[in-house]
């Protein structure tokens, strides 16, 4: 794989495995720091000025790389613009799950392609600049507006949930547990989802697919009904039931409904092109309760507790999974950021009795809509109109 940088990298390997630091220097434009364990690292980082990433060794001398780095690296300001990648020989998912939760940026296990490292490094590097300048105005150093919930709409966001969550509590109650009783394992899932300003929060859904669903992603893969660009019209909404799914070659980021290669996403960031993703005709990874919740949208009610809590609202822009959130750095696709994140949408019920599926182009463009829509005097009043035309939408043949 070509590495794609477009300016040099200033790198940071702390660990002692010379067969890997030296892979560095075979390409032209790395400056690289080695440190053989986290002691001289945290003495001499501060003095080092730019770093673009540090990659660490889980494995150091009297202290793992997850603990260097809550210990060190994250009080620090380097955590603003400096990634922060683990590698381990024997990575386990609760260790992984861990380092992403506690803000690390990505964890590799050996053996691992130098190109493929680099051009993830590249891409953090690329994601945190546009990051800061969203938030940053260059003219007067400014912090940008961020949206905050008028009191009409927050204080309807709380009596509408509540009162939904307490009504609804019985049924919920029925299919926890026959989900439970279909297949083992927790009936809910928590993923990461990015909402207004680029908040991250834990999204709350039903569970509808198998435990082992990344398993039989592997099995099926020649039921894929989609490839190349014709995936790319297709509806990626339902995100995240489970994580990153790993083969021989290549990692495969997946979803309910679609699953990408780590390596076809960070090219079509690179290059600007859509990414390709795999769907199913009756999806085998789901089950016989997860096709009735979806079909409800039942699956959906968690969603509910988001709404309380106040990372989400009834009405908004949906939060997408960090994945795709990272793709859409661009000035008008960042504006859909602008406004609240909700369960229900513009383009969502815009989608009802279309016979084609909505562009990606449409979505955006609605999303955009929508937040001068929320900015406005009557935002209130709009926000009923969706409503009100959600209920219809629900019924509808169309994932929306």
């Amino acid at each position: 794989m070509e590495v794609q940088t477009t300016t040099k990298l200033a790198l940071v390997y702390i660990g002692e495995d010379q067969h890997f630091a030296h892979a560095f220097y075979e390409h032209e434009g790395i400056t690289l720091t080695v440190f053989k364990n986290a002691y001289d690292a945290s003495l001499a980082l501060p003095n080092l000025g730019n770093i673009n990433a540090i990659v660490c060794e889980n494995k150091l001398p009297g202290q793992s790389g997850i603990a260097f780095y809550n210990s060190f690296f994250k009080p620090t300001h380097q955590q603003k613009n400096t990634s922060f990648i683990l590698i381990s020989d024997d990575f386990v998912p609760k260790t992984v799950e861990q380092a992403l939760a506690d803000g690390i940026d990505d964890c590799y296990n050996k053996p691992v392609a130098i190109d493929r490292l680099l051009n993830r490094i590249q891409f953090l590097k690329d994601l945190k600049k546009k990051f800061a300048e969203l938030h940053i105005d260059g003219s007067d150093s400014k912090p940008t507006a961020t949206y905050k919930p008028r009191f009409f709409k927050r204080s309807f966001d709380i009596v509408f949930a509540s009162l939904a969550l307490l009504a609804l509590s019985p049924l919920l109650l029925i299919f926890a547990i026959a989900i439970r009783l279909e297949s083992k394992g927790k009936v809910y899932y928590i993923s990461k989802r990015v909402g207004s300003g680029y908040k991250i929060f834990n999204f709350y859904k039903l569970r509808s697919m198998y435990p082992d669903a990344d398993q039989r992603l592997k099995e099926f893969l020649h039921l894929n009904q989609y490839s190349g660009t014709d995936a790319t019209q297709e509806n990626k909404e339902r995100v995240h039931e489970t994580a990153a799914l790993s083969s021989i070659n290549d990692v495969m980021l997946i979803s309910d409904d679609a699953a990408i290669s780590e390596t076809v996403y960070i090219q079509s960031k690179m290059e600007e092109n859509a990414s390709a993703f795999i769907k199913f005709d009756n999806d085998p990874r789901i089950t016989k309760v997860g096709k009735i919740i979806r079909k409800l949208s039942i699956d959906e009610l968690p969603q509910l507790i988001n709404v309380i809590k106040g990372d989400m609202s009834i009405v908004g822009n949906r939060p997408l999974p960090l994945y795709e959130a990272e793709l859409l750095t661009t000035d008008e696709w960042t504006q859909r950021f602008n406004g609240p994140a909700g369960i229900t949408g513009l383009w969502q019920v815009e989608a009802r009795g279309r016979t084609s599926k909505m562009s990606p182009q449409e979505r955006k463009e609605l999303d955009n809509k929508y937040v001068e829509y929320a900015r406005g005097k009557f935002a209130f009043w709009k926000d009923m109109w969706i409503i009100i035309r959600t209920f219809r939408a629900v019924f509808q043949k169309e994932n929306v």
